[in-house]
């Protein structure tokens, strides 16, 4: 790597706000021998421009000795991201490939087929003709062979075996607050109907140790292998079949994890089991997933950039990622957006726990109608953090008398309602569902936000409270701010940009008390300055 590189490697003609110095920061970091740096960049401050500057700095081809090394890889777990990366002339040398299912075959009667479903899968020595012009492989092939190769997150862990994605000299990782969540996401075994295709031919048992749930997984490995031997013997499979074959291979892959750990004497892994109903889904996942970044992550690349809003404790996160602490560097970018432009309200109504909830939504309803009537002219979007509570909360607002500019989605048409309401004119409200990150409603996309409920973790998840159970509830906590945090970034993405939050459950205040400590200085200027609005009156209720 050569970070003197960096400041000729930023795409834009020129800088804004911290850009100049976050630059001179981050060379400095890696001259001074750091092979992973920490980027704490508040939104806004161009984090997409920053990576790419960084990734510039890899060594070229032409200048690799021998085995060493070269060009960069670009990822982040967000979908939404890269299709910014995608839109974004800036960043039109960042080469992207995508996974399988997000590009059509091009056969003849196939162009409705996912490539991940096409006949090159699912025959048995298919020769496809046109395969040189697959967008898919076409893709896959550019990328391989491009100076920044750049795909989300699970497609780049997924390629951590693959010989075209090998080793490179700088990996640079956006919005990677998100990583230890991926890692437990990739270590967390499920089966269930959804991941076991024959789950119904299956005696499921009454689990209630990891060494049952191991004896069941060696069970399910060899009546999956026999299935795969059924399979292997058909020269043509259809579609059911495909999917079929895929998910064998995917659990059989999650089994051998589990097992060969297991009976590791020095794995060190803690597994927590959790089976809601009897005989019926299991979930069994590492309480410390960091061991799994180690193939997927770290031996990919030999200095690493890592950035985020909301990195916010150095040595916590490297805890998380199995790092040591001494052998991390952080810059800490500050906010150069007027914080006078980025207000924080309380409208608090009580808390929203379970307990509480049918007390505490009914009141939130009418200060929402509220907040709506005070913005009667401009669009604003709602963090109904839940399903459940979109659905009551659009409920109670249409009986207020609000419910025509109400917008929702579900959980198949997120992305199309959410394209839907940001290209409406008007005052359309937009009942939103774990929206809080990677969405980007600058301008009049929205001028106001109401945050519903404190994002807490579920603490009826095993591996929630295991770690509560084992006193980490600076973790609970900080993890809870770091999506407030992000979710407070939504509207405001621009130095002369504008937008109200509005914080509706009394928790909130809590996770900033709590979490006071891990709190950045440009997000404390803000929740220092946090008051009580004006709101219009509405009619009383009926």
């Amino acid at each position: 790597m050569f970070p003197s590189r960096i400041h000729e490697q930023f795409p834009a003609p020129g800088y804004r706000g911290a850009q100049e110095q976050a630059l001179d920061d981050i060379q400095a970091a890696f001259e001074k021998g750091a092979d992973i740096v920490l980027v704490q960049a508040p939104t806004g401050s161009g984090k997409s421009l920053l990576a790419r500057a960084i990734a510039g700095c890899a060594r070229a081809n032409r200048e690799a000795d021998g085995e060493e090394v070269y060009d960069a890889y670009y990822t982040t777990p967000q979908v939404s991201q890269l299709d910014d990366v995608e839109d974004d002339d800036l960043l039109e040398d960042l080469c992207i490939v995508r996974g399988k299912n997000n590009y059509n075959c091009i056969l003849p009667g196939q162009t409705d087929t996912p490539v991940s479903r096409a006949k090159c899968v699912r025959e048995t020595g298919f020769d496809c003709d046109v395969k040189h012009r697959c967008p898919y492989f076409t893709d896959r092939a550019t990328a391989a062979d491009s100076r920044i190769a750049a795909m989300t997150l699970a497609y780049f862990m997924q390629t951590a075996s693959s010989d075209l994605f090998g080793k490179r000299d700088v990996v640079v990782i956006d919005e990677a607050h998100g990583l230890g969540k991926w890692a437990e996401m990739y270590g967390t075994i499920s089966l269930s109907p959804s991941t076991i295709p024959f789950w119904d031919q299956l005696d499921v048992p009454n689990i209630s140790s990891l060494q049952e749930a191991v004896r069941f997984c060696e069970r399910l490995y060899t009546i999956s292998g026999r299935r795969l031997d059924e399979l292997s013997t058909k020269e043509v499979l259809n579609g059911r079949e495909t999917a079929e074959r895929e998910q064998i291979y995917r659990i059989r892959g999650d089994i051998s994890w589990l097992t060969a750990d297991f009976e590791s004497q020095d794995a060190g892994t803690e597994w927590v089991v959790n089976q809601p109903d009897d005989h019926g889904t299991i979930s069994i996942k590492p309480l410390n997933p960091e061991r799994y970044l180690k193939h997927t992550i770290w031996d990919r690349g030999n200095k690493f950039a890592l950035l985020s809003a909301t990195i916010l404790n150095k040595d916590a996160f490297c805890h998380k990622m199995g790092l040591s602490p001494s052998d991390v560097a952080m810059v800490k970018v500050p906010h150069t957006f007027p914080v006078e432009n980025r207000p924080l309200y309380d409208v608090t109504q009580g808390k929203m726990t379970m307990q509480h909830r049918d007390e505490t939504l009914p009141k939130i309803a009418r200060v929402v109608a509220q907040v709506m009537k005070k913005h009667s002219d401009t669009k604003g979007l709602i963090h109904c953090h839940s399903y459940a509570i979109q659905e009551q909360l659009a409920d109670m607002l249409t009986k207020i008398g609000v419910g025509e500019r109400i917008r929702q989605h579900g959980k198949e048409n997120r992305d199309a309602e959410l394209v839907n309401w940001k290209a409406l004119d008007g005052n359309d409200v937009f009942l939103s569902v774990k929206m809080e990150e990677a969405l980007d409603l600058s301008g009049d996309l929205a001028r106001w936000q109401v945050i519903c409920k404190a994002p807490y973790l579920n603490t009826g998840d095993s591996a929630v409270s295991a770690r509560l159970e084992d006193g980490r509830w600076n973790w609970y906590y900080r993890n809870a701010l770091e999506t407030v945090i992000q979710a407070c970034g939504r509207i405001i993405r621009t130095p002369d940009d504008y937008g109200a939050t509005y914080l509706a459950d009394s928790s909130l205040l809590d996770v900033f008390e709590n979490a006071e400590h891990d709190m950045p200085p440009w997000f404390e200027a803000q929740v220092e300055r946090i008051s009580k609005p004006n709101l219009p009156r509405i009619a009383p209720e009926q």
